[in-house]
């Protein structure tokens, strides 16, 4: 019987940069779903994306910041530091700065597991891209 328990440490270099700009360093992912740790330096400003396929649920651990989202009529800014959690639903366009002194971090679970670069595409954001 092979042993379905995952454990994977976080590295320090990042394992990718996403579509959106952020540092990528991975974490356990199964079948249903892949969590990893976003980071963004500061001052810097995403680009503004939307994911075709995948649904996010994001936990901020460190910096702060803002997020803005838009899905269909529904459009809102927030501000962003740790303790706060957000869900980035299906066909939401999203961008997010960080305005603090140190990185803005999150932990973000995808489902299903991120399938590949080509999931996101770029959209208009509300602020212009830094990275």
């Amino acid at each position: 019987m092979p042993n379905d328990f995952i454990t994977r440490h976080l590295g320090e270099p990042p394992d990718a940069i996403a579509p959106d700009g952020s540092e990528v360093r991975l974490l356990a992912a199964t079948q249903r779903g892949s969590m990893a740790q976003f980071s963004l330096p500061t001052g810097r400003i995403s680009v503004a994306v939307c994911h075709r396929t995948v649904e996010e649920l994001w936990y901020f651990t460190s910096g702060s910041g803002k997020l803005w989202r838009k899905l269909n009529s529904a459009e809102e800014t927030i501000d962003i530091h740790p303790g706060v959690s957000i869900s980035i639903p299906v066909g939401t366009h999203f961008q997010f700065r960080c305005d603090g002194p140190v990185s803005l971090q999150a932990i973000g679970v995808t489902m299903p597991p991120w399938p590949g670069m080509n999931e996101a595409f770029v959209v208009a954001g509300i602020w212009k891209t830094s990275v």
